[in-house]
Order: C-alpha cells, then sequence, then structure tokens
C-alpha cells in the first residue's frame, strides 16, 4: 500500500525536534555515567570468575549481542507502534525520537553522543544493576549464574551500541570510517539498505537494530502482528495512530476496527 492510499498524517519534524528538552538531557548525562560504570563493575565481576570459564564466558557474550538485536526490535516495535508524545515523562524522551525519526531519518545523524545513546544508557541501568548484585556462589548453579550474568551484561553493552549502529546506517559511505563500512557489510552491524525495509510506509516490519539479524524470521512468523492482534483485541488502542496518523493506522491494523475506536492524535502534517 503505497503512502498516497495510506493518507499519512505524521507530526511534524521541527515540533518533535524541538521537544528535546534541556531537563531530558541532563537525564542522559547522568544516565552514560551511570551505565559505564555499572559496565566496568560487570567487567570486573566477570574476570574474578573467569579462570577456567573462557568457553563460558565466551557464549554468553555472544548470546548477548544476539539478545540485543531482539530487545533492539522490541522496544523499537513498542515506542514506534503505541503510546504518544504527549505521555508523561516517556512521551518526550523515548516515544518522542521514535516519532521525528519517521519523518526525518536524518535527524539522529545530527545528535551528538549523548543525544544519540543516552536513553538507551537509562533503559539499561536497572538491569546492569541484577548484574551487580546478582549471587554467583549458589552451590551448584554457579556456571548458570555467571553465564545469565555475562549474556545481561553483554546484551545492555550491545543495546548502548544499538543507537550508534543505527545512526551509522543512516549516513553516507564516505561519512564513516572504512572499519566501520567493514562491519556494515558483513552484516555484523546494521547494514544500510537492511534498514530501508523499515523506513517504507507504515513502518510496520524490521524493527531489530543492533545487527538486524533477526528481522527475517521474526517478519515470517508474523510476531510482532500477532502482539498487535492480541494488544487491540484486548484494549481496542489501535498500534501505530500517533505515528501515522488514525486514518492510516485503521488502514494497515492487523485487525478489523471501527473508525471511531479512539480520537484522532494531536499530530500534525509530516
Amino acid at each position: 500500500m503505497s503512502d498516497q492510499n495510506l493518507n499519512l498524517k505524521m507530526h511534524d519534524a521541527k515540533t518533535l525536534a524541538a521537544g528535546y528538552h534541556s531537563w531530558w538531557r541532563y537525564v542522559e548525562i547522568f544516565s552514560i555515567f551511570a551505565f559505564f560504570t555499572l559496565i566496568a563493575l560487570i567487567v570486573r565481576r566477570t574476570w574474578s570468575v573467569s579462570e577456567g570459564r573462557g568457553f563460558l564466558i565466551a557464549s554468553a557474550f555472544m548470546t548477548g549481542y544476539v539478545m540485543a538485536d531482539f530487545i533492539s526490535g522490541f522496544v523499537h516495535w513498542l515506542a514506534d507502534t503505541w503510546g504518544s508524545t504527549k505521555l508523561p515523562l516517556i512521551g518526550p524522551g523515548l516515544i518522542r525520537p521514535f516519532r521525528e525519526h519517521h519523518v526525518d531519518p536524518k535527524a539522529m545523524t545530527r545528535h551528538d553522543a549523548i543525544e544519540t545513546n543516552g536513553n538507551n544508557c537509562l533503559i539499561s541501568l536497572w538491569v546492569g544493576c541484577i548484574c551487580i548484585f546478582m549471587p554467583l556462589d549458589v552451590e551448584g548453579y554457579q556456571s548458570l549464574l555467571i553465564f545469565i550474568m555475562v549474556a545481561l551484561g553483554s546484551m545492555i553493552f550491545w543495546v548502548m551500541m544499538t543507537n550508534q549502529f543505527h545512526k551509522w546506517s543512516h549516513l553516507e559511505a564516505h561519512e564513516l570510517p572504512g572499519f566501520i563500512r567493514f562491519l556494515q557489510r558483513a552484516h555484523l552491524i546494521l547494514p544500510v539498505g537492511h534498514h530501508d525495509v523499515h523506513h517504507t510506509a507504515p513502518f510496520d516490519k524490521y524493527y531489530c537494530i543492533t545487527t538486524g539479524w533477526l528481522n527475517w524470521p521474526l517478519t515470517k512468523i508474523g510476531f510482532f502482528k500477532t502482539l498487535e492482534k492480541l494488544v487491540t483485541m484486548t484494549t481496542g488502542i489501535i498500534p501505530r495512530a500517533d505515528d501515522i496518523g488514525l486514518d492510516a493506522a485503521i488502514k494497515v491494523a492487523p485487525v478489523v476496527v471501527e473508525p471511531q475506536a479512539q480520537p484522532e492524535p494531536n499530530a500534525t502534517r509530516s
């Protein structure tokens, strides 16, 4: 279905960009410092139990890498699909950047390191705390607990890197170091062409943005579409209504809904 047939009614990019408030930037700065403090403590804790467990730790590290791709997709789907920029706290801080990204995909290439990575650091802090405080000396479960700690620590590190990978996927080739272009071509981080699929209206597929490895299988099994059906059937809320406008959202809703199911979001033309 083409953009014209959908009659998209999206937020104004300049208005969304203006929603990045100075107070939220202070939250992001704190989150980045707190996050890297936790990562340093996790690395130190991992090193203290690493002797004789090299394969276990390497396996957990790679497991975390794959987990990060799924988490990036799940959070991306949540923020793209549900909620409004008007919601307290999470609206301007977490949902607004996703709305902005659809109407101005290049906007994130103009963001500095704090604006690019602060949100992901913030949402990862509670997992980092679990890694620091979870016991590792429970008799008979040491290896399992170490695996879980390292996998979670690896996951949040790569989740933190996700927006950087995402940002690189929107830059021109000549703007990137050769090593980054190599990683993209090898599909070790999010490639440019692969992510273009997501930026086709109505922006309802290929949400995973760490490596993108899980996009094809999750789309093939209809993972996110099934979740949307369940949410809409349970609550009556229409996915993407705040992002692309109510009329367009109804046309692509995973279940049949009435046009009056919910009020038109406070959105302006893209």
